[in-house]
């Protein structure tokens, strides 16, 4: 399922901003794009992540600043020191060369003193982003669900209509095509044996029996709402439950004698479609 968050944690030396964003995948991926002062993290991230979505491409973004009060510069005198002995040499060498001005100097590589801010403070402001940011997309994801849930009950509930009203005509279509039967044998103006054709009817009968295929699919659809209303992921469990939804409505199709049977079995994948495609955004 998709979904997005974002946690920021200010503390008085460190600001850590974490966004987190979902999109739809058949499995878990998470990727996370850390600083590397809090790369070791990564692993414990995933594992947490792990515990609360089973499902879905999580991209993490992690963006770590000084504070305020903290974020004014300071020289490193001794780099400074280092940098002005070797210029000196430099000069000596090279006495023509020009002579790097004061903003040259401050870009030169740890001039400039960096963040001596300790790393148990970035990773214990991180943790709490990162609590925070997870259990935003959690309720995010969750949100969406319960839409899902609401369209795939819907279409099931479609899917019912069909089937009950399917089932009230199908003994007149049973009967409607074993006549179909008898009056071809009458148009041939043959004189069959009764009990051969008493067979033969029965076989018929038989290959455009539908009654399995039929109680087959109110049990996927009832199974389709027990999964819906539980509280564990049931993307997968859904996914297969479409297959077999999908297997009897072909199963039905094959066994059509009439035009009835046929265009049921159309809106029936139909609908199968409909739910499946929303059911790849599903945990």
């Amino acid at each position: 399922m998709t979904g997005f968050s974002r946690a920021i944690v200010t503390t008085d030396s460190v600001s850590v901003t974490i966004e987190m964003r979902s999109v739809n995948n058949r499995y878990l991926d998470v990727q996370i794009r850390s600083p590397e002062i809090l790369r070791s993290q990564e692993a414990s991230w995933r594992q947490k992540i792990a515990k609360h979505i089973t499902r879905g491409k999580v991209d993490v973004y992690v963006r770590t600043d000084l504070s305020q009060q903290t974020s004014s510069l300071q020289l490193d005198q001794g780099r400074l020191k280092e940098l002005q002995t070797v210029l000196n040499k430099l000069a000596t060498e090279f006495p023509n060369a020009p002579v790097p001005d004061q903003l040259a100097l401050l870009m030169a590589p740890g001039v400039i003193a960096g963040d001596t801010t300790g790393e148990s403070v970035w990773i214990k402001s991180a943790t709490d982003a990162m609590d925070q940011a997870l259990n935003e997309l959690v309720a995010s994801r969750k949100e969406e669900g319960q839409k899902l849930e609401s369209l795939i009950l819907k279409r099931c509930n479609a899917f019912k209509q069909y089937l009950a009203g399917y089932r009230g005509a199908l003994p007149e279509l049973q009967e409607t095509h074993r006549q179909r039967l008898l009056d071809r044998i009458e148009q041939l103006s043959v004189e069959p044996d009764a009990k051969r054709l008493e067979e033969e009817l029965v076989y018929s009968a038989q290959k455009t029996d539908v009654d399995e295929e039929l109680d087959r699919l109110d049990a996927h659809l009832a199974a389709i709402a027990v999964a819906v209303a539980g509280k564990q992921p049931c993307g997968r469990r859904l996914d297969f439950l479409m297959q077999e939804l999908n297997r009897e409505a072909n199963t039905l199709a094959s066994k059509s004698a009439s035009l009835t049977t046929t265009q049921t079995a159309v809106e029936f994948k139909v609908l199968i479609e409909q739910m499946r495609e929303q059911i790849q955004n599903i945990e």
